[in-house]
């Protein structure tokens, strides 16, 4: 009997995802507007066999531009870009559903789809920035749960527009002049409450039935999103028993939707810092700690919690911060970020020190082995059925990971060898997604 393995998915962003990677040697700044850089990373990914890349994506400037920017191009294009790069990796992107029309998205995942011959996914996420509402003709940011019903719609008429279209719709056959069959393209005649939708879509299937779909929220609203729609799950649990805790609760939601625990895969994030020894990775986390910016961490952590705290003193606490129930941004984020402080009795520069890595995912500096240790801990300990590596500089972050931690992984039986499929829904233990109005026609003439 093989043994169980685990999903490697890298969570790319500019040069690093620490805010101050565009600063450090190790990352050469100018590559952050470079289409070639992004296509090498998706080439060092695949040379890791790893699951996806992934591309997280907002719809403002925000407070950032002055000292950062982590996100210059529009994620699907890009990864259009990786996919002529690239084989075998899967391709990940955020899109907002709030700041959307399920047709227009629509289409573009599945062409995204047909350009990589079926390696597609989706991050869904319903937008927490006032930045990004202020963007959109908004006063303020849409009310949280407003937003995820809007979500809940939205995906519906998604799977509906990706399934109007039967695999076997396309004829291609010159001789009778038959491009496909009418029969096998479908309207789906929506009417919600939020959309009106005729269809069909006007791309054919895509090789995988439909993109994966991955979500990153961990609120009790994201959760239950999770639990009814999503393949894959982001997450940001910093300790083992935080982690095991999210893991048997997402996972206990699953059945009152008619699904199995193996068809939603949890991937905590972690920002690696990697070196011969455990003192040299330290050292490294913290020459990045060291060229943080205190004004530009100041913003970003206004944003995270959604007070301004721009004029704060550093060496003081945070100031008295309203329940998660009065937060109509990212709200597991918020409750993070506020016990992390609390338990810690971190000042705010101390705090600012900690999220600088990764917005809240848990960090680790150590040996290759020390790194592998971890997540075979994690992953036998039943808190992961996999991980969302987040280097903190690119690209060398990324290529001592896949260089230096993927092959003791291997040696372990942990991680594949070689890729055994050819989608992302393959990569994950997921099979094609199959057309609801095929099953339709099926149970008609059964």
């Amino acid at each position: 009997m093989s043994r169980k393995t685990f999903h490697i998915n890298a969570f790319l962003m500019g040069v690093g995802h620490h805010e101050a990677a565009w600063r450090h040697p190790r990352t050469r700044e100018h590559q952050v507007l470079e289409v070639g850089h992004f296509q090498e990373l998706g080439r060092i990914a695949e040379r890791g066999k790893l699951d996806s890349v992934f591309f997280a994506d907002g719809l403002a400037v925000g407070p950032r531009i002055k000292r950062n920017t982590l996100a210059v191009f529009e994620p699907v294009t890009l990864l259009a870009a990786i996919a002529t790069a690239t084989e075998h990796v899967g391709l990940i992107a955020t899109a907002s559903t709030t700041y959307n029309e399920p047709f227009n998205l629509a289409r573009k995942f599945a062409s995204l789809d047909h350009i990589s011959g079926g390696r597609a996914g989706w991050n869904i996420v319903t937008s927490g920035n006032e930045e990004e509402a202020f963007n959109f003709g908004y006063d303020a940011i849409p009310e949280h749960a407003r937003r995820y019903e809007r979500a809940q719609e939205f995906v519906d008429v998604a799977v509906q527009l990706w399934d109007s279209w039967e695999s076997e719709a396309i004829v291609l056959d010159p001789e009778d002049g038959v491009f496909a069959d009418p029969d096998k393209v479908h309207t789906i005649d929506y009417r919600g409450e939020r959309f009106q939708v005729r269809g069909p879509l006007n791309s054919p299937r895509s090789p995988q039935g439909r993109p994966l779909l991955v979500q990153a929220g961990s609120s009790e609203s994201g959760k239950e999103f999770a639990a009814r729609y999503a393949e894959a799950v982001f997450t940001a649990q910093r300790t083992l028993e935080e982690g095991q805790e999210f893991y048997r609760d997402l996972k206990s939601r699953l059945a009152k939707y008619g699904r199995s625990a193996d068809e939603l895969k949890v991937l905590p994030g972690l920002v690696p810092f990697i070196a011969d020894t455990e003192e040299e990775a330290r050292a490294l986390e913290q020459e990045f700690t060291d060229l943080i910016s205190p004004d530009y961490a100041l913003r970003q952590l206004s944003s995270l919690l959604g007070i301004d705290l721009t004029e704060h003193a550093l060496d003081a606490p945070l100031p008295p911060l309203p329940p998660e129930s009065e937060i109509q941004g990212g709200k597991s984020r918020f409750t993070l970020v506020k016990e992390l402080a609390e338990k810690e009795e971190l000042t705010v520069r101390q705090l600012i020190g900690k999220l600088g890595g990764g917005r809240g995912h848990r960090t680790l500096a150590g040996t290759p082995e020390q790194i592998a240790d971890d997540l075979q801990t994690w992953f036998e300990g039943g808190a992961a059925d996999g991980f969302n590596i987040m280097p903190p500089y690119l690209p060398g972050g990324l290529e001592d990971f896949v260089d230096r931690v993927v092959p003791i992984l291997q040696e372990r039986g942990l991680f594949r060898t070689e890729y055994t499929a050819t989608t992302l829904r393959g990569h994950y233990g997921l099979e094609p997604a199959e057309s609801q109005f095929a099953r339709t026609e099926i149970q008609a003439t059964a």
